[in-house]
């Protein structure tokens, strides 16, 4: 699941699109002013950000210029009434990757986070996932860990942060059994060098890094 931190001072606004975004699957945490997007920012990592440009305390520019300033490189879209040039070409130059204008159609950024996250590479520390080529990457090298292990991980990976239920994990499995399931997870721990709670009575969990 994609996490978005939506920073928009209109309170209305930002509970309409969380309400959307997140009936869509994305997880969504909404910060009213910069106070309270630089502690989320700090304490969670976040796919995309979402950020209103006219702030009651400075901009949204000022604000990504500051993350950008320590190190934050993660992608940006600004939601604006603003229409000068000037303003858009500066989020550009912070490294915004789009801009919406008010007012919007929520589907329309529907669109635009689909097409931004359609070959976005999933990552755990040092693995990589791409789901379009469907291909697995330890280390930058492509790593094979066998059709029943890669369906079972790719399930958990994509749901990282939230428990799958055994019983989803066994339609991966050739002979359904805990046992199987068992010595399935414990080859990919050994495999990746991953760490794969197991909850009791319930699944397994891959902790959001």
């Amino acid at each position: 699941m994609k996490k978005i931190l939506l920073l928009e001072d209109d309170a209305l606004l930002s509970e309409t699109l969380q309400l959307f975004l997140e009936r869509e699957g994305y997880e969504v945490d909404v910060a009213l002013n910069r106070t309270e997007a630089e502690k989320l920012s700090y304490e969670n990592r976040y796919d995309l950000y979402l950020f209103d440009i006219n702030l009651p305390e400075g901009s949204g520019l000022e604000f990504l210029e500051y993350l950008r300033q320590a190190e934050d490189k993660t992608d940006t879209i600004f939601v604006t009434a603003l229409t000068d040039m000037e303003s858009i070409a500066k989020g550009f130059d912070l490294g915004a990757i789009d801009y919406i204008k008010k007012p919007f159609h929520p589907q329309e950024l529907l669109i635009r986070l689909k097409a931004k996250f359609k070959n976005a590479v999933i990552r755990l520390n040092d693995i990589e996932f791409d789901p379009d080529a469907e291909v697995l990457r330890k280390d930058g090298v492509v790593i094979d860990i066998g059709n029943v292990q890669y369906r079972i991980f790719t399930k958990l990976l994509l749901n990282q942060g939230s428990v799958v239920n055994k019983v989803d994990l066994y339609e991966e499995l050739e002979y359904i059994s805990d046992n199987a399931l068992r010595v399935a997870i414990t080859k990919i721990k050994q495999r990746l060098g991953i760490e794969i709670k197991n909850i009791r009575g319930k699944g397994y969990l891959i902790e959001k890094v």
